[in-house]
């Protein structure tokens, strides 16, 4: 609700273009869900039963919990040198994840869980801190490597869901994922355009800052329909697809 009401006194110009505090090195968290590094997170089943779709959706729920944060500290980290279209574009990312983790919540409650239930690992804040001095290598590793990964990946749970049986969990993640091509495609537009402002190659230097801020590999099979329509072609990512482990 803070989030959604922050982005709504911005767009309607209650909230000055001026950024007179030092962001925080983490924010704020609640005392659960535990956060575990990756590698010692417990692996999810992909059966259909209960209690593997409320460990799903807490996951995704962890994963639109955070991504508030890194919409809004992109917003307050980087906003002082950016045009206001900028921070726009950003704090109503920030509300669209909020709203995302409102639905993934409410579905766990329906289904007899909550938010915090079920450990979470810490990854995406530890790419935020990895690039939280450089814009260019911020929007390279979290929209356009991160959230591109969720583009991947959605599908294929949403069919899952149906084919479980559960059409509410599967409209809501199909909500989800209409949402964030557009996020990809925020995170895309901003990088190209620091890009040709620099006269750099938007290819050469996305693959550049990739290896230097991105521990992992890109996974195929990449979907690259939605890719594509979030600025992403498959020319730009395909010659980092590595066979190693998918990155979770």
């Amino acid at each position: 609700m803070r989030a959604r009401s922050v982005a709504r006194d911005w767009r309607l110009g209650r909230l000055a273009h001026r950024f007179d505090e030092s962001m925080p090195d983490r924010p704020a968290r609640p005392d659960a869900p535990a956060l575990l590094p990756p590698n010692r997170m417990p692996s999810r089943r992909r059966g259909g039963s209960q209690a593997n779709r409320i460990a799903m959706l807490h996951a995704f729920a962890h994963i639109e919990f955070v991504a508030i944060d890194l919409a809004f500290d992109a917003a307050g980290r980087f906003g002082a040198g950016q045009p206001r279209e900028f921070v726009t574009d950003w704090l109503s990312v920030g509300a669209d994840e909020a709203m995302h983790f409102a639905l993934l919540r409410r579905r766990l409650v329906a289904l007899g869980s909550d938010y915090g239930a079920l450990p979470a690992h810490d990854g995406l804040w530890e790419a935020a801190e990895a690039t939280r001095n450089d814009l260019m290598a911020r929007l390279a590793v979290v929209p356009m490597v991160l959230e591109a990964r969720g583009l991947d990946v959605s599908p294929g749970t949403i069919a899952r869901l149906e084919a479980a049986g559960d059409r509410t969990s599967a409209r809501i993640l199909a909500r989800i994922y209409a949402d964030e091509i557009r996020h990809v495609a925020v995170g895309a537009r901003w990088f190209s355009r620091l890009c040709d402002s620099a006269g750099l190659d938007m290819a050469e230097c996305w693959k550049t800052l990739v290896k230097q801020h991105f521990r992992g590999p890109l996974k195929p099979p990449f979907n690259d329909s939605a890719r594509t329509k979030a600025g992403l072609p498959r020319e730009l990512y395909a010659s980092l697809a590595s066979t190693g482990p998918v990155p979770q």
